[in-house]
């Protein structure tokens, strides 16, 4: 757990600084920035997609995925769980909600999410959430600066995400080739794409509710291998 941990800290750490920011940084300046990190975020994306040559899985991970999350609703939840920080915390005309909901998707989704939290209770390796942890804490200071306190409140998301994956990874060990988790890069790249869609504000795209679809290929290849083993 020490990688979520230390990942943990630094979005909080980032998220204070980034509230120091707040406010003495003109509006113009602030949405040039968040677009060009939007930009950012979509090449990151675009990237993380091209690990797969499994289109076909990849459609359909997307497309069972949102169903599921959409009969879950969980972006729902997510907006529910920032309003109701708004409430608690916010001054009129603050947007905890949207800094929450945007920061603990961008923090979530992606690979070296993933990949790291496996790779630190598999082998006790925590160097891809040491690296992850860097980025997130600028991300942070840049959406904490635009965004508000919300960002800070997306670090009990990525604790309880990576936590989980992490304390389950012995499980997931057999199942988990280079193939399985390259076909959940590339559909996790796709939804790092939305967020950046969502970001530029071209389209509203309800990314929690596609988040199951990063662990339909393993779903996948588990049954694939159960159908085999009969």
């Amino acid at each position: 757990m020490l990688g979520t941990i230390i990942n943990t800290v630094a979005i909080i750490v980032g998220s204070l600084l980034g509230l120091l920011f707040r406010g003495g940084i003109p509006k113009k300046f602030t949405v040039t920035t968040m677009q060009a990190i939007s930009l950012a975020v979509m090449l990151i994306g675009f990237k993380m997609a091209l690990k797969t040559d499994a289109i076909l899985l990849v459609i359909f991970s997307l497309v069972i995925g949102s169903l599921i999350g959409e009969f879950i609703n969980i972006e729902g939840q997510l907006e529910h769980l920032g309003k109701r920080l708004e409430t608690r915390f916010s001054k009129a005309g603050s947007s905890i909600a949207k800094g929450f909901v945007v920061a603990s998707l961008v923090f979530c989704v992606g690979s070296m999410a993933i990949v790291g939290s496996l790779e630190s209770g598999l082998s006790g390796n925590h160097q891809t959430l040491f690296a992850k942890s860097a980025l997130d804490g600028l991300f942070s200071i840049i959406f904490a600066s635009s965004f508000g306190i919300g960002v800070l409140f997306s670090s009990i998301s990525v604790f309880i995400y990576q936590g989980m994956i992490t304390l389950t990874s012995s499980l997931m060990k057999p199942f988990l080739i280079p193939a399985v988790i390259n076909q959940m890069s590339g559909v996790g790249g796709i939804l790092i794409m939305a967020i950046a869609i969502n970001l530029l504000e071209i389209k509203k795209i309800k990314v929690g509710n596609m988040l199951p679809a990063i662990f339909i290929p393993l779903v996948y290849y588990m049954i694939k291998q159960l159908v085999n083993f009969f």
